[in-house]
């Protein structure tokens, strides 16, 4: 039991602190050439919307309103069978702009169906994936396009910034965790490429493109797609979303569940990239930051049950037994008091929400189970 206990912190050490030490001493690769281009390319910009008439139309106006040739941007919005007024508001904006074009999902398929029904459409050399409720900085696009001076850059992702209300449980958590995983996406860029990214303000070269099963993640598969191909995924810090984060335990849980579950199958569908006779070092940075991070709830709960098997084997054990009940304890009565305003209780709450919502979520890839719609605004 001593040695099961052991190996199981010191690969929960490995996952969350072990990881981004060993990026910092791995061989990097030289720096992107992100200078502005001598001509600016065609960008489309696709957003996926289901029933969100109360955000769309500030969205495409942000968009819109980005320091970018106006003549060298479109809109895109793809309404998966819409149910309120968004395909309405949508109709309205592109009646005074052109840019903007409505493309209507019937019957409803999901994000996965819904862009790549939206990709021969696109007119842009590089497609942008926005959310419906993702504001943009001024200089958003620009940022992400200049990366694209690098021939070997194939795929962008921008940097997500949640914002909340002060004291927000979930927000704060969410917003640290983000921080924490910004940082990660930077290191990772430097020795190979990104591994995973957020979906609401990524880049692609539209040539790229390889169409989706409607089952799959398109924020995890995409960009394993691209580095099939050859090309490099990187981490543009300068490119800045805002976003609100769900103010609701429940439906942040339903939505870490739902994410997770579809990156098991997408680890599954891409399992080749694991090779590293084949993929290097980012089957290394796969292997580390998706597969152990989505199955650390094992080590973490062996770690649990094994100390407290061994506390008779001396005070050490006893010590980390009673630390690991006092972690899991603050998490629990932060959850159920809904709400703290420590950043730091709030991200122990959350590192527990996510280990538990990716443990029901693998219960639900043994079972075999997929989704492919949801309610974006629950979760």
């Amino acid at each position: 039991m001593e040695l099961l206990f052991w190996l199981s912190a010191l690969l929960i050490v490995y996952i969350y602190i072990g990881y981004p030490i060993l990026l910092r001493y791995l061989p990097r690769r030289p720096p992107v050439q992100s200078a502005g281009l001598n001509e600016l390319p065609t960008v489309t910009i696709l957003i996926p919307a289901f029933n969100e008439a109360a955000v769309i139309g500030q969205t495409i106006q942000n968009k819109l309103s980005q320091d970018y040739p106006s003549d060298r941007l479109e809109i895109i919005v793809i309404s998966d069978e819409s149910e309120d007024a968004t395909d309405d508001i949508v109709k309205e904006i592109a009646a005074q702009d052109s840019r903007v074009r409505l493309v209507r999902q019937v019957p409803r398929q999901g994000k996965t169906s819904g862009l790549n029904l939206a990709m021969p459409h696109a007119n842009g050399e590089i497609v942008i994936f926005s959310d419906a409720n993702s504001h943009y900085q001024s200089d958003a696009v620009r940022q992400l396009v200049n990366c694209f001076n690098d021939p070997e850059v194939g795929y962008v992702t921008g940097k997500m910034v949640y914002v909340n209300e002060e004291g927000n449980v979930i927000g704060d958590g969410c917003s640290a965790y983000m921080k924490y995983e910004n940082h990660l996406r930077s290191l990772e860029a430097n020795v190979s490429s990104v591994v995973g990214v957020d979906g609401g303000i990524d880049a692609i070269r539209k040539s790229l493109y390889q169409p989706m099963n409607a089952d799959q993640l398109p924020d995890f598969v995409l960009p394993l797609k691209v580095i099939t191909q050859g090309k490099r995924v990187i981490y543009c810090e300068k490119a800045l979303l805002n976003e609100e984060s769900l103010s609701s335990s429940q439906s942040e849980f339903r939505m870490r569940v739902r994410v997770s579950l579809r990156a098991y199958w997408a680890m599954w569908d891409m399992k080749h990239l694991f090779n590293p006779f084949k993929y290097g070092l980012f089957s290394l940075q796969i292997t580390s930051h998706k597969l152990l991070r989505y199955l650390a709830f094992i080590p973490l709960f062996l770690a649990l049950v094994s100390n407290g098997l061994i506390t008779g084997e001396g005070w050490l054990y006893q010590l980390t037994f009673l630390a690991q009940i006092i972690f899991y304890s603050v998490a629990a009565f932060v959850s159920l008091n809904d709400g703290t305003k420590n950043r730091w209780l709030a991200l122990v709450n959350y590192f527990c929400l996510i280990n538990i919502a990716a443990a029901m979520a693998f219960i639900k890839f043994i079972k075999r189970e997929k989704i492919v719609m949801w309610k974006p605004r629950v979760g």
